[in-house]
């Protein structure tokens, strides 16, 4: 399942080079509880369909009535930017659906330049990161390649965020619990990569949009590359599989690491790795295990929303307990 924003800037290309007048909108800032975070994007044509999303519904049906000639309008047929603002009152909070005391600041862009957004698409294709900035007095949009992914940044007058691939999952060993994270992974727009050298279990593997790796997984680690968009879960219970793959991916940049088993076991793989491989108590802090939140789970299904959980949590920045 492909990223949310790569489909809205292609689209938003495809509409444009086809003719469309489109719009652009992009959550800039938000105060208090909002339904989506900054840097959350819609693209709108003139003619009223619309890809992506701002809020819970609400405000992308009031921007179609605003902004389209489905309802009328001619708003879009003006050039630049403009920024609107929803949620300031109780009543526009009600109206539009908003959690009590949200509000959310949108940047509008019309018709933004062709050129600039197929040159923008085909950077993210390309599996680049890329930082594009806009300058809301004149509508001039700037790209350029970024070296790690950085917070959306807006001061009023210049807007900076951040572009790049979809992040990216490498799971250890195909059983049951993988194809569980793995299906979850992908409807959050993970690209998935499950490795397992074990033929009589790659065979039974069922899970469409996920790939399929041959290689001995401290391998696949080194092939993937990992950066601050990846993970790495070590999901076989087969020290000859997951120890030497979590070795590579903790002296990695990826965000997450992680590794089933109980705790036991997972003081006992911490244990080896300090004895035979020059590990330190310090340099294990990164690694997850038992992989999950403590959510009481038993089945592989179960395990498998623990572990994503978890992997969401790292990924948004918020720090879990463990207990």
């Amino acid at each position: 399942m492909e990223n949310v924003d790569a489909r809205v800037l292609r689209t938003a290309r495809d509409w444009l080079a086809s003719g469309h007048r489109v719009m652009l909108v992009t959550v800039v800032k938000t105060w208090g509880s909002s339904p989506r975070p900054v840097g959350s994007m819609m693209a709108l044509r003139a003619d009223g369909p619309c890809v992506g999303s701002v809020s819970g519904g609400c405000i992308e049906d009031d921007l179609v009535h605003r902004y389209t000639s489905a309802y009328g309008a001619s708003s879009m047929s003006q050039s630049g930017t403009e920024l609107v603002r929803y949620g300031i009152t109780a009543d526009e909070a009600h109206r539009f659906g908003l959690p009590c005391g949200g509000t959310l600041e949108l940047l509008l862009e019309f018709s933004p330049a062709l050129g600039v957004m197929d040159d923008l698409v085909q950077r993210l294709e390309a599996g680049q990161l890329v930082q594009r900035t806009v300058d809301c007095d004149s509508g001039a949009v700037r790209l350029a390649d970024a070296l790690a992914p950085e917070a959306v940044q807006f001061d009023g007058t210049t807007l900076s965020i951040t572009l790049g691939p979809q992040y990216r999952m490498l799971l250890i060993g195909a059983g049951a619990l993988a194809e569980y994270v793995a299906v979850m992974a992908l409807f959050n727009h993970f690209e998935v990569t499950v490795c397992d050298p074990r033929i009589e279990h790659r065979e039974t593997w069922s899970v469409a949009g996920a790939k399929l790796s041959t290689e001995m997984p401290d391998d696949a680690v080194r092939s993937m590359k990992p950066d601050t968009r990846s993970c790495i879960l070590a999901l076989s219970h087969d020290p000859k599989l997951d120890d030497l793959a979590l070795l590579e991916a903790l002296h990695s940049p990826a965000f997450y690491v992680g590794a089933i088993g109980s705790r036991r076991n997972a003081d006992s793989r911490k244990q080896r790795f300090i004895e035979h491989f020059d590990e330190t108590h310090q340099s294990l802090q990164r690694l997850h295990s038992p992989v999950g939140l403590h959510i009481g789970s038993k089945t592989p299904a179960e395990i498998a929303v623990s572990a994503m959980a978890e992997v969401l949590a790292a990924k948004n920045g918020i720090l879990q307990p463990r207990t």
